[in-house]
């Protein structure tokens, strides 16, 4: 078994921030113009940069030992910013991990000042006691948000999106948290990747 499975065959065992609160079938996308409430936080894996994991000895100062976004990439990144903005999204914050892709694609959505926030890291390769240390910290930082002063805006990698909310994400796709106002449920609803077609 590859170390890629065993992960794989671990992460299954960790519980999501949204174990409980995937909503049924027929609502688990969400449409463009629901993103501009403010109890939405959008969750987003970085745009298109071809490849898996890093190079080898990769540093996160320094872009160009990394895997970086493709022409299609920060193509897809700004049509994506300005479908969100048609769309009335204005994120109060904006949230990247600290890889350069994840920074690019948050800098060309271009919905405001960009903020490294450490949880958003990616934990690809790590042992489990890490990415589970990382994943609850990063789920008590969403539910301490105030659901009166967004929509919120993370960009980060899959692999997080993944160990958050149970879900997929392709490039330039996430998932949507709503978090709870007025005693409802939190919900967690898949964002489809766009900026492509």
């Amino acid at each position: 078994m590859t170390a890629f499975c065993r992960w794989l065959a671990a992460l299954a065992l960790v519980p999501t921030l949204a174990a409980a609160e995937v909503a049924p079938a027929s609502q688990r996308e969400i449409a463009l113009s629901e993103l501009r409430h403010p109890h939405v936080v959008v969750v987003l894996r970085h745009a298109s940069a071809p490849g898996v994991g890093d190079p080898p000895g990769f540093r996160l100062a320094d872009c160009a030992t990394q895997r970086n976004l493709d022409a299609r990439g920060r193509e897809q990144a700004a049509r994506l910013g300005q479908s969100w903005k048609a769309a009335g999204f204005r994120p109060t914050q904006v949230w990247s991990s600290a890889w350069c892709r994840c920074q690019d694609t948050a800098r060309l959505l271009a919905l405001g000042p960009v903020q490294v926030q450490p949880l958003l890291n990616s934990f690809f390769g790590a042992d489990a006691q890490r990415r589970d240390a990382q994943v609850a910290q990063l789920a008590r930082l969403i539910d301490g948000l105030d659901p009166r002063g967004g929509p919120y805006l993370m960009v980060t990698h899959q692999v997080v999106i993944t160990a958050l909310t149970g879900h997929r994400a392709d490039s330039g796709g996430g998932v949507v948290i709503e978090l709870p106002q007025a005693g409802a449920p939190r919900r967690t609803r898949v964002l489809p990747a766009g900026g492509l077609d």
